[in-house]
């Protein structure tokens, strides 16, 4: 598979538009197409994480039941009928963008998922944790982009 982006570009800087408010940005999420997926694939999901965030990393966006027929998702959405959200780190159902603390830069993973299954058995409720685990129960194949952001303001 393979993941590309009009809004992102590989091991470069977000833009601030992809980024929260409390960072200068505008929080919009970012375009995302992808192709090469296995012809067994029923659906897709896409995760933005960040790894560099203390404790075990944080979650910016996990989406999920992502229509098969579905091969991108446009800047700022809106999601693709049956699209589903976890709730990310930030407490909410969504898009959240980078806003690390002041320091060092950030990388974010973005990455699509394609799935071997139309719906992922998890229901609205469910932690993060219990839909990705359910997601890489699932995964056929995968494919990720990598940026970064260095947050420059002081809070």
């Amino acid at each position: 598979m393979e993941l590309t982006s009009t809004s992102i570009t590989p091991y470069t800087a977000i833009h601030l538009k992809y980024c929260k408010q409390a960072a200068g940005g505008h929080n919009v999420s970012p375009a995302l197409s992808w192709s090469g997926a296995p012809a067994e694939t029923r659906s897709f999901a896409v995760t933005i994480f960040d790894p560099d965030a203390p404790g075990s990393g944080f979650w910016h966006w996990i989406a999920y039941d992502i229509p098969a027929d579905v091969t991108e998702l446009v800047e700022g959405g809106p999601l693709p009928e049956g699209t589903k959200e976890a709730e990310n780190d930030y407490g909410i159902r969504g898009y959240g963008g980078a806003c690390p603390p002041p320091g060092p830069a950030h990388r974010y993973v973005h990455t699509v998922y394609a799935l071997g299954v139309e719906r992922l058995d998890v229901s609205p409720d469910d932690p993060h944790a219990s839909v990705r685990s359910e997601l890489m129960a699932n995964v056929l194949d995968q494919a990720s982009i990598t940026a970064t952001f260095q947050n420059k303001k002081s809070r």
